[in-house]
């Protein structure tokens, strides 16, 4: 027996979610009289108006809970269902019900946003976005499209960038400021002076899952929501189905749900390497850890600890083929780089770097460290003595 879903029915659960998560009231069920009771009173209104003008309210109409003014006053609202005031942020109201299929797409029907920048704030927003790893993949006719797209935002200490539980609008590439990361009323994290956020609730059509606050004084650059799907979401989306098998077979992942590993793939870079390049430097300070997507990496350390490698010559600990990855102690271990890593022949490898690291990928911590052991007894048997590489 198959069960129709009115026509409706998904928009109108979808509004009062998103307004729960606004409001965060401790009685849902008073809540959703309420809710529901100025919904029908709006629907009411708006079918005895003329000329399509509405009262202050919630109307659907193609996209859920967008909110319309007259523009006169209206004292006997219920503010508790008023949205937030405009802000200089330009956020929009309840857009997380839109479907978005990047393979159904057309790039004709939105309009290029252009934000005119000086030749300064061009060098400054182009330093700002060197290492985001959302843009690696995109080739330099779309990065140029994301970098004109980009507005700058200067913002206050205490001030709030994003909120949980908010519709995502834009997506955040900080150029300096101090940003903490609270979930629920507790700080889980910082950003420090580098980063980016706000790209989950674009690329998932979830609510804002932290609240985002500047401690002093910073400047942010934005990129809006539809320029973001158009370019980040859709590059992602064919990234996907390229890297979809390889994720699959990597050991590493395997004990990851498959939306997990997908999301892994939303974060990777891939950089590519010529014969005898070196892709990492002992004693380096780590940001990321690769796979090795095709190719071979050979892994050498300098030894300290024997007499006849006293100049420091480097001697051959492993190598890495397709689906394993290295670069991750120094990680794991919050060191500095343990060995250098050199490729051999042509080598293509994919990058997850810190953030996304500690963000996604930590489940598989406990694997890793199972690996620091194996890593030291390769050491033993060839320099006759243990290197604690946790030391």
């Amino acid at each position: 027996m198959s069960i129709e879903i009115p026509v409706g029915l998904t928009e109108l659960l979808q509004g009062y979610t998103v307004e729960v998560l606004r409001q965060r009231p401790s009685d849902l069920v008073d809540f959703a009289v309420q809710y529901f009771t100025r919904l029908r009173d709006t629907r009411s209104q708006d079918g005895a108006s003329s000329g399509g003008k509405t009262g202050k309210g919630v109307m659907f109409d193609g996209e859920p809970m967008q909110t319309e003014s007259n523009g006169e006053d209206d004292e006997d609202d219920d503010s508790d269902f008023e949205p937030p005031p405009p802000s200089r942020f330009n956020r929009r109201v309840s857009v997380c019900a839109e479907a978005f299929n990047p393979d159904e797409d057309d790039e004709d029907t939105e309009p290029r946003v252009v934000h005119p920048k000086t030749d300064e704030q061009r060098c400054r927003l182009q330093e700002a976005c060197r290492d985001i790893l959302l843009f690696k993949t995109l080739d330099q006719e779309q990065f140029s499209e994301v970098l004109d797209a980009m507005f700058e935002l200067r913002v206050q200490p205490q001030e709030h960038v994003i909120d949980q539980g908010d519709d995502g609008d834009n997506f955040y590439v900080i150029e300096r400021g101090v940003y903490d990361i609270v979930v629920s009323g507790t700080c889980v994290g910082q950003y420090d002076n580098k980063g980016s956020f706000g790209e989950l609730a674009l690329m998932y059509n979830t609510p804002r899952a932290a609240t985002i606050i500047a401690t002093q004084e910073g400047a942010l650059w934005g990129l809006d929501r539809a320029t973001f799907r158009r370019l980040i979401v859709k590059n992602n989306a064919k990234k996907r189905r390229m890297y979809e098998s390889f994720i699959e077979s990597v050991p590493l992942l395997k004990s990851l749900e498959a939306t997990e590993r997908m999301k892994i793939v939303d974060v990777l870079g891939a950089k590519q390497f010529s014969d005898g390049e070196r892709i990492i430097t002992q004693g380096d300070k780590a940001d990321c850890f690769y796979i090795v997507e095709s190719g071979e990496v050979k892994i050498m350390m300098k030894s300290k600890t024997k007499a006849d490698h006293a100049d420091n010559a480097e001697v051959e600990i492993t190598r890495c083929n397709r689906g394993q990855y290295f670069g991750e102690l120094a990680l794991v271990t919050n060191k500095p780089r343990a060995a250098s890593a050199y490729a051999v022949g042509n080598v293509k490898c994919l990058v997850i770097d810190i953030q996304a690291f500690e963000r996604l990928l930590g489940s598989c911590k406990e694997i890793m460290k199972r690996n620091i052991a194996h890593y030291e007894e390769q050491l033993v048997a060839l320099f006759g003595s243990s290197m604690d590489l946790r030391d």
